[in-house]
């Protein structure tokens, strides 16, 4: 084409190979989720409506005392994510802490590989077909929607057991060794399957799909929070490693304190029957059964266990992605110069 412009030239920091998207991602999520998994069982507990009504009347000691009085605003929440812990570990065991570990790994791993390598992969072939191989925000923002789509189809079964299992506090339930996690996942498998059919696996979807602007929302601020953190380059090591953290953590407190509500309800339509009966059908009828019940501020149940598990979950999940990336374009950089 002549008269046209040049082609674009290739950066100076030579792309990853694609399976490394991968694996990065799946050790990164692997280790987050590690670390993280006390404030996911928390989570999961505040922001189910079986959690609330057990423990509507928890506290009372003796002659019907309250010991832990409701007390609305967020600083109150994180001293009450640290109270149920507490009891966590006191009623059911430090293990306790741990449920549903077994099958939040068995789906961490391969989502966050899978979303890692439709994301990394996906934008380089979105920029390279409709935008001339350059990236930005609306790059980005389909790379990401593709990516969220296609993560959450594919793992929705395993989150459906994880969530089963994590409101499950029975003693014949409670996880006894490392083992007993995938032998609990494995019997409640088949008591979904056996009650519910192939259809129970996928209850929450519809709220997994709405949940997949969360994930775009934080890919697109992460890419332009960690652009504006580049200035550091060049003035240290460690000034780099906190400009990576700060925009993994800032980015994913953003979008979920945007996208929060997806989450309660994804929680809800995945709850077990309840003598045989399932309350929460669908998507609008959940929103509109749970602000009708409980107001509109249970929406927000479970936040603060959220964010003090997703922050630095994401911190430590993209240092580890980022590391192994530039671990491997490292690697080619030898290659390339020993030719």
């Amino acid at each position: 084409m002549s008269g046209g412009p040049p082609a674009p030239q290739p950066t100076s920091i030579l792309p990853a190979k694609s399976w490394l998207h991968f694996v990065a991602g799946g050790l990164g999520g692997m280790c987050g989720a590690i670390v993280t998994s006390p404030f996911d069982v928390v989570k999961t507990r505040l922001q189910s409506s079986l959690f609330r009504e057990k423990h509507a009347s928890i506290g009372m000691v003796g002659g019907g005392v309250a010991t832990l009085p409701k007390r609305p605003g967020l600083l109150w929440n994180f001293v009450e994510t640290g109270h149920i812990i507490r009891d966590i570990y006191r009623d059911e065991s430090p293990r306790a802490l741990f449920k549903g570990l077994g099958p939040t790994l068995v789906g961490v791993i391969p989502a966050r590989s899978i979303n890692f390598f439709a994301y990394g992969n996906g934008k380089q072939i979105i920029a390279n077909y409709l935008n001339n191989g350059q990236e930005n925000s609306w790059v980005h923002l389909l790379a990401a929607a593709n990516a969220g789509i296609i993560t959450g189809t594919a793992t929705n079964p395993i989150w459906v057991v994880k969530t089963r299992l994590q409101l499950s506090a029975s003693e014949r339930n409670r996880p006894t060794s490392a083992a007993n996690f995938f032998g609990g996942s494995w019997t409640m498998i088949k008591q979904i399957m056996r009650e519910e059919g192939i259809r129970g696996f996928y209850k929450g979807l519809s709220a997994s799909y709405l949940g997949v602007t969360e994930g775009t929302i934080q890919w697109v601020l992460y890419e332009r929070l960690k652009k504006i953190s580049q200035a550091t380059e060049g003035k240290g090591g460690a000034l780099e490693w906190v400009g990576m953290l700060g925009s993994a953590g800032t980015a994913k407190c953003v979008a979920s304190l945007i996208t929060y509500p997806h989450e309660v309800l994804r929680t809800r339509l995945r709850q077990p029957r309840v003598n045989g009966i399932v309350k929460y059908t669908g998507l609008l009828q959940t929103l509109k059964l749970v602000i009708a019940e409980e107001g509109a501020r249970s929406l927000y149940g479970g936040l603060s266990a959220h964010l003090m598990r997703v922050v630095p979950n994401a911190a430590v999940m993209y240092s580890i992605y980022e590391g192994i990336l530039s671990w491997g374009r490292q690697q080619d950089r030898k290659r390339a110069n020993a030719l």
